[in-house]
């Protein structure tokens, strides 16, 4: 059997679907002391950008960590979580503080005492591709990019003045460049960590590197409707269906049909939640053969019907 393929790049094609929308974005002008507390944001990651200054980060159960000028902090799974200029300093909810409304979805908090000053970019998105969303939770609770120690540091450095002039001055267009900038920090943050951190070697992520099963991983997420078996998998990557079959649950931890069916129950909760679409239109969509095959599917994965998840929403996270 001949091993040449196409070429994929299945960790480059699951960052290529990291597409953002915004929550919200602020520009934060704090002097000390100072502490703010962020809720939970279920769904959302949210991001700190240190453009000047530095800040204390606590997220519940975690070390303090001191943010520096420069530095890119990512909460990827919306924790609740508190910035201060010292630790233990008293702390105002994010919403309880005046604000100025730049624009829909950014706005300006300025507050504190009269003592050293910092400022930071921060925002929250949210992933619409459950690629992304996929990839999303198996990060860890925190990622810090350390501009001093980052093997970027020249791009994130230049990056962060960038957004730092931006914000100041905000000029026409101004909100559009500062939150792409931020959108671009952040799968940067990202990859810097699946490069460096021996977590991203195991898991999902270690199966999209692996040359046949992140292949396989990669048609899946392309092309869900098809009329995928163990069989076909295993021959569009040139292996034995006993071999593919074995490493596939070995590095997923699950069987490929098993994948199968949830990344299709992934890709139909987006669809559920974020557009009109019917059932019928979603079973063809997905390649089941009736309205009524689909729905069994969809209950039998996620413990409600299509319609319900529609009406109430059903937490992504479940689907594996």
């Amino acid at each position: 059997m001949s091993t040449s393929f196409p070429p994929v790049e299945p960790i480059g094609e699951a960052l290529h679907l990291l597409r953002m929308s915004g929550t919200f974005y602020s520009r934060n002008e704090f002097t000390a002391p100072w502490a703010l507390v962020l809720p939970p944001m279920p769904d959302s990651l949210i991001f700190h950008v240190v453009t000047s200054g530095s800040c204390w980060l606590e997220v519940d159960g975690a070390p303090h960590r001191l943010l520096r000028e420069g530095d890119l902090s990512l909460v990827p799974h919306g924790e609740g979580h508190r910035l201060s200029s010292q630790p233990g300093v008293p702390g105002v909810g994010l919403f309880d503080l005046p604000r100025e409304y730049e624009s829909e979805r950014y706005e300006v908090l300025r507050f504190g005492g009269d003592g050293e000053a910092v400022t930071l970019f921060c925002g929250a998105v949210r992933f619409d591709h459950p690629a992304a969303r996929h990839l999303v939770n198996v990060l860890p609770r925190t990622i810090t990019v350390e501009a001093a120690t980052s093997m970027q540091t020249d791009w994130i450095q230049g990056t962060v003045r960038f957004m730092a002039t931006e914000a100041r001055e905000l000029r026409p267009g101004g909100e559009t460049i500062v939150t792409r900038l931020a959108d671009v920090l952040v799968i940067q943050a990202i990859r810097s960590w699946i490069e460096q951190d021996a977590a991203a070697q195991t898991g999902w992520l270690g199966a999209l590197r692996d040359p046949q099963v992140g292949r396989a991983i990669t048609l899946i997420h392309r092309d869900p409707a098809r009329a995928w078996s163990v069989a076909r998998l295993s021959f569009e990557v040139a292996m034995s269906r006993s071999a593919f079959s074995a490493r596939f649950t070995e590095l997923v931890g699950e069987p490929p049909m098993q994948y199968v069916a949830r990344w299709r129950m992934h890709v139909a909760l987006t669809m559920l939640q974020e557009g009109a679409v019917t059932l019928g239109e979603l079973a063809i969509r997905l390649g089941y053969q009736s309205e009524a095959a689909f729905s069994r599917a969809f209950k039998r994965i996620m413990g409600t019907s299509p319609g319900a998840a529609r009406r109430s929403g059903v937490d992504s996270s479940l689907v594996r």
